[in-house]
């Protein structure tokens, strides 16, 4: 396989590795929490969030859809839903709405780590834009940076979906909350697969903008060897 379809193949792949990205930061489908139901035939309080955003939604279970001892759900029952927007950087506002003693800092970390992901992906693009555009020896040089941007994009990608990982573990191991189950949504998931996609495929198209090396370095170093003696 030549070089320049290797290259439209890792550019087709961080295209969809970005759409993933991107979908995950603005979705708010990150983790799905549930209260615990005692009793049938009534309304309760199941809840799922992202970012940026946390969603309440008010479920009737009924005889069908209760379990003794399990959680409020599935959340895709139909249900009165309400969404409200985490203020990140005017604390004390959120604490009636959420337990934000325990997510405060989590949530600004992993808000502020996907924004980082999402500026690494913009670098890259436009070094691949460059790359694309250009001719000659500059071709290949934009292609570096465009790979190190995009591994970094999905470095930071990583690192997001640790904390938030950490903030729900945190919250639902705490002795005051109100959750009992939990769950990592569709949004968690297009986050973990725009990790995947950005990291090995930027690494790739790193390697990929790499000069070849020769078929047979040990002739290669001989032959120099030869030309410094004479």
């Amino acid at each position: 396989m030549q070089k320049r379809t290797k290259i439209k193949i890792a550019i087709f792949v961080l295209i969809v590795g970005m759409a993933c990205m991107f979908t995950a930061v603005v979705t708010d489908h990150w983790a799905v929490l549930s209260p615990r139901v005692e009793r049938v035939n009534e309304t309760c309080e199941a809840a799922h969030f992202g970012l940026w955003k946390l969603c309440k939604k008010y479920i009737y279970i009924s005889e069908e859809n209760f379990v003794q001892g399990h959680g409020c759900g599935p959340i895709s029952l139909p249900g009165e839903e309400n969404c409200t927007y985490f203020r990140h950087f005017t604390p004390g506002q959120d604490a009636e709405i959420f337990d934000y003693k325990t997510q405060k800092e989590y949530n600004i970390s992993a808000a502020a780590i996907s924004i980082f992901s999402l500026a690494f992906m913009i670098f890259g693009s436009l070094c691949l834009m460059g790359s694309c555009t250009g001719k000659g020896k500059g071709r290949d040089y934009l292609l570096k940076p465009a790979g190190m941007f995009y591994a970094f994009a999905g470095l930071c990608c990583f690192i997001s979906l640790e904390v938030m990982r950490q903030s729900v573990k945190r919250m639902i191991e705490s002795e005051e909350t109100i959750w009992i189950e939990y769950y990592y949504s569709w949004s968690f998931a297009c986050a973990c697969t725009g990790f995947v996609l950005l990291f090995l495929t930027g690494f790739a198209l790193l390697l990929l903008s790499m000069p070849q090396m020769p078929r047979n370095p040990w002739e290669t170093c001989m032959d120099a060897e030869q030309d410094q003696v004479e």
